[in-house]
């Protein structure tokens, strides 16, 4: 009998070493999610991927997948659980969607739409954050940053450079650069890097190609995240036979 579980009633194979996540893409299905790419593996900071497994709530990011298990997804709770997740990511920046470079081609705008996010619901904090434009090519906007970590480990394992971390805890943390003068500048980060290129929102941008591609022409304005996250999955698993 092959591996399989149930997600919503639905029978799900898996391959030995999956997790419930890469289960569920690799037979074409959707969990939402944010922090996650296939190329950097599970993190399971933005809880967005949460499922309930046995009663009990899971990041499917991290749960490896286990013959027989009934997973709940599309419930009314769970999207609700996402939504709340979702507006507190953006009172807890300072997220104009309109006048942001990255509008039509951010992941957190696109998943405001998946999910039918109407408002912000909570008060908005408008917190006070710097904004490094010291390097010749890469732009950092902090204001933007929702604190994934994708350009931290897309910098370490990736491109090899350990260019980013995140300094501080709770509200007070934020994305730092490794160099003394913590200034972008100072460091060996390239505007062709994975971390530069990975980032899911306008926090890194690269300098003097913005709006090149109009708005209406951006990935998300004719994709959704589904089939984007969907195609990227079987990118990463065909190029890793």
């Amino acid at each position: 009998m092959s591996n399989t579980f149930f997600l919503d009633g639905l029978e799900i194979p898996f391959r030995e070493g999956q997790t419930v996540l890469e289960a569920v893409l690799s037979a074409g299905r959707y969990i939402p999610h944010l922090c996650w790419r296939p190329q950097l593996g599970p993190h399971s900071s933005c809880r967005l991927c949460t499922v309930i497994i046995s009663g009990r709530p899971f990041s499917s990011c991290t749960q490896p997948a286990m013959k027989g298990q009934q997973v709940e997804c599309d419930t009314s709770e769970l999207q609700d659980l996402r939504r709340a997740v979702l507006q507190m990511i953006f009172v807890e920046g300072n997220h104009y969607c309109p006048s942001c470079e990255e509008s039509g081609n951010c992941r957190l705008q696109a998943m405001a739409y998946h999910l039918g996010l109407q408002d912000n619901h909570f008060p908005q904090q408008f917190p006070i954050r710097e904004r490094d434009s010291s390097h010749p090519d890469v732009n950092m906007d902090r204001d933007r940053c929702i604190r994934c970590e994708i350009c931290v480990r897309a910098s370490r394992y990736l491109d090899g450079k350990n260019v980013f971390g995140i300094h501080g805890r709770g509200i007070k943390s934020k994305l730092a650069v490794n160099a003394p003068s913590g200034l972008l500048k100072d460091t060996d980060v390239a505007a062709e890097d994975q971390a530069v290129t990975m980032c899911p929102t306008g926090c890194l941008t690269v300098k003097r190609v913005g709006f090149k591609v109009p708005i209406g022409e951006r990935i998300f304005d004719k994709e959704t995240i589904v089939s984007v996250a969907l195609e990227e999955f079987r990118d990463q698993e065909a190029a890793h036979g």
